[in-house]
């Protein structure tokens, strides 16, 4: 590769990381330190009401006991409002972006589709301005069209933006930067190359390349790996309850991860060093082997 590959990892401290976190670190890590590359961290802690006390210290201590080194220092999304407000001055200047006043029960009412996230695809309402009398509660990006790109493991997907989102938040009515926007300017910032990351996040790709194309941002290659599902088939999740890693024994999870993602693990690893585990996911990584895994409705194939 002409250019240097940059990948990361972007938890959430919303509970300590599980076996699904896990799997997407793994991916991620592997892609990244099999191509000679470097693999960033980024705390996306933007969602200040979602964050739990404690959490981000915990998996910053996992990720250590579990043997992952990152390069450069941790990105703290809690630090980069000034960032993101400049980008949202860039669009709104561009006319890209406009004030909605609609409350959530407002949508509810004049929605008429659902939105590929489980939410209602915004109709519209403020596009053309706002109503008399209201002010904006959130600021909106304009979408149109359909948006296509090519996931290295999924192949060619395309989402009809309009039918499928709608116009989506920039800033929500709490003030609050939205998870899009911010992580587009992030990934822009930090040189983000490549993005592994699990297929739940598969349908908020085509937002995010709408938004690098809006503010003339690069494009990173895109590689969604399968989700690890419980005994129900639901994904595994703080809301799922999933089981937090144990920090104590990290080299049989590992290898599970491993064997998920579809590598030829040789027999005995779980019980080798965390060095020498390490040593040979690096040498021996396939990203060819990586089953697909399933696809999240609203990005389908082309």
């Amino acid at each position: 590769m002409n250019q240097l590959y940059r990948g990361r990892f972007a938890p959430s401290p919303t509970g300590p990381l599980h076996a699904g976190s896990l799997v997407a670190a793994v991916g991620s890590y592997l892609d990244a330190r099999s191509q000679h590359g470097e693999w960033l961290l980024r705390m996306e802690d933007v969602d200040t009401p979602r964050n739990v006390s404690g959490a981000a210290d915990d998996i910053l201590r996992t990720l250590e006991a579990f043997g992952f080194c990152w390069d450069g220092p941790v990105l703290w999304q809690s630090t980069r409002s000034e960032a993101y407000a400049e980008a949202l001055a860039q669009l709104r200047s561009a006319g890209l972006a406009y004030g909605c006043a609609c409350s959530r029960k407002e949508i509810a009412d004049s929605a008429s589709r659902p939105a590929i996230d489980g939410g209602l695809a915004y109709p519209g309402t403020c596009r053309v301005g706002l109503p008399a009398g209201r002010q904006a509660r959130a600021w909106r990006l304009r979408v149109d069209g359909e948006l296509g790109f090519v996931d290295r493991l999924q192949g060619h997907l395309s989402q009809q933006l309009e039918n499928d989102v709608g116009d989506f938040v920039l800033l929500r009515a709490d003030g609050l930067f939205a998870y899009q926007l911010a992580v587009t300017v992030d990934d822009e910032f930090q040189g983000i190359s490549d993005i592994v990351r699990g297929a739940d996040l598969l349908a908020s790709t085509p937002r995010q390349i709408w938004l690098q194309r809006c503010l003339g941002y690069r494009q990173p290659r895109y590689a969604h790996l399968p989700v690890v599902s419980n005994a129900a088939g639901e994904k595994l999740s703080k809301q799922t309850l999933a089981p937090a890693l144990d920090a104590g024994r990290p080299v049989p999870q590992l290898v599970a991860a491993l064997r998920f993602l579809g590598q030829a693990v040789p027999p005995g690893l779980e019980h080798a060093r965390l060095d020498e585990c390490w040593a040979w996911a690096i040498a021996h990584w396939q990203f060819s082997a990586i089953p697909s895994g399933r696809v999240i409705p609203g990005a389908s194939p082309a």
